[in-house]
């Protein structure tokens, strides 16, 4: 089974070109159902896995945009508190992510969307690992355009986001998701047209059989 996983960052159209990747390669798109299920394990809401998940919007990266503001900071063992729920400490829901990216990978393959997937899936045999990255202004003006928003909402959207998912990967990885040679392609998808990213991740993951 073919295994694609996908870094993006905040505005490089991450959450369309997984999909339509997953769909060419007659593979599933792991990204959503992650949080729900580490949470049916687990045994809490959905809102609280959410809040320790580096693709939420209004999880970590809410966490990370009030008083802690570094990338670098360090925030694991802190337990985060869902009023009505049982705390659960953020190193449990990485570890139960961690496993549930692995199992797929084995099982069914998969397209997988952020999580450091290049990192927990480094060593699967014939992984292709991309990343999609792009300068900030390009970045911030796309995601003003799509949702429909003045550029300085659009701007701390996106810095909010990556300070969030960088620190995600730097803290449980010990790893800077921006490191090229994580990956093996790494595509500016502001400038590349989507379906034409589609087509590259797509042929480079069959040349990988």
């Amino acid at each position: 089974m073919r295994v694609v996983t996908i870094s993006a960052t905040y505005g490089t159209a991450g959450s369309h070109i997984g999909p339509a990747v997953a769909e060419r390669l007659g593979v599933p798109f792991v990204d959503r159902a992650i949080p729900s299920t580490v949470a049916q394990e687990l045994g809490c809401t959905l809102e609280e896995a959410l809040a320790h998940d580096d693709r939420a919007e209004h999880g970590l990266g809410r966490l990370l945009s009030g008083a802690m503001r570094l990338p670098t900071v360090t925030f694991g063992g802190v337990d985060m508190y869902v009023p009505g729920a049982m705390p659960i400490a953020q190193e449990e829901f990485v570890r139960r992510t961690e496993r549930l990216l692995k199992d797929t990978a084995r099982g069914q393959g998969g397209v997988f969307l952020g999580r450091a997937g290049a990192v927990v899936l480094a060593d699967h045999p014939g992984a292709l690992h991309v990343r999609l990255d792009a300068p900030l202004k390009r970045r911030v003006r796309q995601t003003a355009t799509l949702g429909e928003l003045s550029e300085r909402e659009a701007r701390k959207i996106v810095e909010d986001n990556d300070r969030a998912r960088t620190a995600y990967v730097r803290h449980f990885y010990r790893a800077d998701p921006a490191d090229p040679s994580l990956y093996h392609l790494v595509i500016d998808s502001t400038s590349i047209p989507v379906s034409t990213c589609v087509d590259l991740i797509a042929i480079a993951a069959e040349a990988l059989d």
